[in-house]
């Protein structure tokens, strides 16, 4: 029953109806199934970090400040966390569902993370359209807090964390993606 529950309201969501429901807390809090569960939606944004992280292939730095403007789903990984590697191809396939103007699945590899070993990671599992960002001496990772791995956080168009997911996740879940229709549904 609930699993129809959240595929209609994905729906009317996808299809662009004026639910009543926006995308407030208690309407986020109530479609977390599964997974979802473990997000820990914030009552009051918190700040993110200015610390920039490297490009792929020495093309410079960049900082989520960056991104001001659409939600983002910043996931902190590693290429020898079996987790990640899990995760990493329903991360992608987020990106291709909901990525465009207004919404951007963000990776980072955190620590010692060769590009090299980044482009193979992603060949391997069939990641194309997630970027190969890299914090390699963690200073962005420890800014955010992050302490263990997979972590990714919801930030808002503001640039403020409005969630945290520890671990891994599946994020094609009808859950998870309902939260994110409900989000871009906000901003529409």
């Amino acid at each position: 029953m609930r699993l129809f529950r959240f595929l209609t309201l994905y729906m009317a969501l996808m299809l662009g109806a004026n639910v009543a429901a926006a995308a407030d807390l208690a309407t986020l809090q109530a479609l977390r199934e599964g997974d979802m569960k473990k997000l820990a939606l914030h009552e009051t944004p918190k700040p993110v970090s200015d610390l920039a992280f490297q490009k792929p292939d020495g093309a410079g730095t960049a900082t989520l400040a960056e991104y001001r403007g659409k939600y983002l789903l910043v996931n902190f990984w590693a290429t020898w966390c079996a987790p990640c590697r899990k995760e990493m191809p329903m991360l992608n396939a987020l990106q291709e569902e909901f990525g465009g103007e207004g919404f951007q699945v963000v990776t980072i590899a955190t620590g010692r993370n060769s590009p090299a070993g980044i482009k193979k990671f992603f060949d391997e599992i069939g990641v194309t359209d997630l970027p190969r960002y890299q914090d390699p001496k963690q200073a962005l990772a420890r800014d955010m807090g992050v302490l263990g791995l997979p972590v990714t956080l919801i930030v808002d168009p503001e640039g403020r964390e409005i969630g945290r997911l520890m671990g891994d996740a599946d994020w094609t879940s009808e859950s998870a993606k309902a939260i994110i229709a409900a989000l871009l549904l906000e901003e529409a």
